[in-house]
């Protein structure tokens, strides 16, 4: 009674008795929860200022009014109410009810029972409080963990969590089954001891001091898994505890190495395509052909000139004939390429033949002011050909009418 004050020692005990009945009464009219007395058939005896402040009713709005018609309670709702008012206990019940504006209210309610003086149900006194914030944010905690639960037990991941003592305290996923661990089984033990081969683990100490680790895959057993770990605060001012998760990206992997492996013999095979584009070919003795189709560009000029004058050094050639009756069109770039081309097999000892030219390729060595007198051109393969043939008789001839013993390799 302290806090309400003690009674006046003149007083009698029935005058006691009303003060502090009283006090009592003042105290519950102005409490900030809600109190709602009513009778055993749910009409109400009782609304105090914190009741119209929940629900929006005043106390003469309510008083003699059924709860269930007052709150507007659905069938289910209003037998809840009816059980938890004559069962009491200190349990609270969570049912929505009505505001006077019409918007709903999760209230939480206590309920102390009222009997008669033969011991029958005479109503409950109720003690309400507004839990609709308390109550949104565990139906979407609800929500997120119903989530959760999908995301592990259908996604090929694996969530862990530590102390800062790197103690597991849960363990959980689908992707367990691929590791041969079941969910939980980890949880308690040390996992910066003895776990350095579960892929992810050895970064978990990084962690630990507070750093974000990204890991790159890591395989194991034949399973390829990408693991992030961060920390999730700090208990003793410097460790920290840490959470992680691991994706089995297994999958991913091999569709990586598959494709990197079409790539490489892509590659090979357009090697084998250039080649086979651009064949030197020794159609004589110490006469080699390079006919060329198709579309030339400036790379692959380079790469001919490269093979072309490897070529005339390795057999020791001593006439290269450059065929471009398959070319259509060259852009001024490569016209210069191929007369520089020319002109490097010159200073080889060579003598470099351009045959096949074709109008257009013409069109642009002229617009390009090229100079083509100190280089032979010639209309086709064939005078090509009968041009070095002649030429290397002729050197025969000259060589013995000189004198000069015959060269087997000419």
């Amino acid at each position: 009674m302290g806090v309400m004050g003690s009674p006046d020692p003149r007083l009698d005990d029935a005058a006691v008795a009303v003060q502090i009945a009283g006090k009592y009464t003042s105290a519950l009219r102005r409490a900030p929860m809600a109190v709602v007395e009513h009778g055993d058939d749910l009409r109400v005896t009782a609304w105090n200022e914190g009741a119209t402040r929940l629900l929006g009713y005043t106390s003469e709005e309510a008083l003699g009014r059924s709860v269930e018609r007052l709150l507007r309670l659905g069938s289910e709702e209003e037998k809840a109410w009816r059980q938890a008012a004559r069962a009491g206990g200190d349990a609270g019940w969570v049912c929505a009810c009505v505001h006077k504006d019409g918007r709903e209210v999760q209230c939480e309610w206590l309920f102390s029972p009222l009997f008669d003086e033969r011991g029958d149900p005479a109503g409950a006194i109720g003690f309400g409080r507004d839990v609709t914030t308390r109550f949104e944010a565990e139906a979407k905690q609800r929500k997120d963990m119903k989530l959760f639960r999908v995301i592990l037990d259908n996604l090929p991941v694996v969530l862990f969590a530590v102390d800062s003592k790197g103690i597991c305290t849960f363990h959980d996923g689908k992707g367990l089954e691929q590791i041969k661990l079941s969910p939980g089984q980890l949880v308690g033990a040390d996992l910066l001891k003895g776990y350095e081969h579960i892929p992810g683990l050895m970064q978990l100490e990084r962690a630990m001091t507070g750093e974000k680790i990204h890991g790159d895959p890591t395989e194991a057993n034949g399973l390829w898994w990408e693991t992030w770990i961060v920390p999730t605060g700090t208990e003793d001012g410097v460790s920290h505890s840490a959470a992680g998760i691991m994706l089995d990206v297994t999958q991913t992997k091999l569709a990586e190495r598959e494709i990197l492996a079409k790539l490489d013999l892509i590659e090979r095979q357009q090697l084998v395509i250039r080649e086979l584009s651009t064949p030197i070919i020794e159609v004589w003795d110490k006469v080699l052909t390079l006919p060329m189709v198709g579309v030339v560009d400036s790379a692959r000029t380079a790469e001919v000139m490269d093979s072309l004058l490897d070529a005339v050094v390795h057999t020791g050639a001593r006439f290269a004939i450059l065929d471009l009756t398959g070319v259509e069109a060259v852009d001024s770039k490569t016209a210069a390429y191929l007369i520089e081309l020319v002109r490097a097999v010159r200073l080889l000892g060579a003598e470099g033949i351009i045959t096949g030219i074709r109008p257009t390729v013409a069109q642009t060595v002229v617009a390009l002011g090229l100079d083509l007198t100190s280089i032979t051109t010639l209309s086709n393969l064939r005078a090509g050909l009968k041009h070095c043939i002649m030429q290397r008789n002729k050197e025969r001839i000259t060589g013995k009418a000189a004198g000069q013993p015959a060269d087997p390799a000419r």
